[in-house]
């Protein structure tokens, strides 16, 4: 102590007045949960700007095979240590600032029977993780009601209508959102080009799922940031089983 926010704000320059809210041990859902905090503190604060930060250190958890707890060896075959940030505010100055996103509206849901899916234990050798062989199933058998629930109001159910920031827990977790929900090969191409580069960084990887997307979207000519499509769905998944959703409106490139 003091933590990495006050660190942070330091090293920015940032008034000693700005406010500060520090998040620990939240696991891999935690980069809808910022966006929502963040989504909720600049509409209702005035001329608010909300820098998110998610920092992930997960090579902490790394150690040796062991024979008692084999299933701790996927995640850290899966885990990688990165960082992202972004900011967020409602009202946006013309000429000044060009926003990449609009964040339309946000919800937290645990999954039912999910208890003790994903566990994390801090103990004198470290973090230590406890995965269920069954999380890819739970995730698929629930997101589409979480799909429903979000996009109901504007009138969508064609889920390859949308572009998608899909957490990627791992290869297993994506293949069977993709053939539950009957999603396009392309649909989460960004989200598995993330996995490949740079490993399951937590929460920040839907931080950098938002940045491949909309530089690859400029890069290929495309109409708006979300690979030219209008709407898309932003999914965190951890411990919990936690589901955040997202419900993103891409604007102009």
């Amino acid at each position: 102590m003091p933590g990495a926010d006050y660190q942070l704000s330091k090293l920015l320059g940032l008034r000693p007045t700005v406010k500060r809210l520090m998040m620990y041990q939240q696991g891999c859902f935690a980069g809808g949960t910022v966006l929502r905090l963040a989504k909720d503190l600049a509409e209702n604060n005035k001329g608010a700007r909300v820098l998110v930060v998610c920092s992930e250190i997960t090579a902490v958890t790394f150690r040796g095979p062991s024979d008692t707890h084999l299933d701790s060896l996927v995640g850290q075959a899966l885990f990688g240590d990165g960082a992202a940030a972004i900011i967020v505010g409602s009202d946006p100055i013309p000429e000044v600032e060009k926003p990449l996103f609009e964040l339309v509206s946000a919800a937290q849901t645990i999954l039912p029977d999910s208890d003790g899916a994903i566990d994390g234990h801090l103990r004198e050798v470290g973090l230590t993780f406890h995965l269920l062989k069954d999380v890819p199933g739970l995730i698929s058998k629930n997101i589409e009601k979480s799909l429903a629930e979000a996009f109901q109001p504007l009138g969508i159910s064609d889920w390859n209508s949308l572009f998608w920031i899909a957490h990627p827990g791992g290869p297993a977790i994506l293949d069977q959102v993709e053939l539950k929900l009957g999603l396009k090969e392309e649909k989460l191409r960004a989200t598995r080009h993330v996995l490949s580069e740079y490993g399951n960084m937590s929460s920040a990887c839907v931080l950098f799922i938002l940045d491949e997307m909309r530089k690859k979207s400029a890069a290929d000519g495309l109409k708006t940031t979300g690979e030219g499509l209008e709407w898309g769905v932003l999914f965190g998944f951890g411990p919990g089983l936690t589901v955040e959703t997202v419900v993103l409106h891409s604007l102009f490139t």
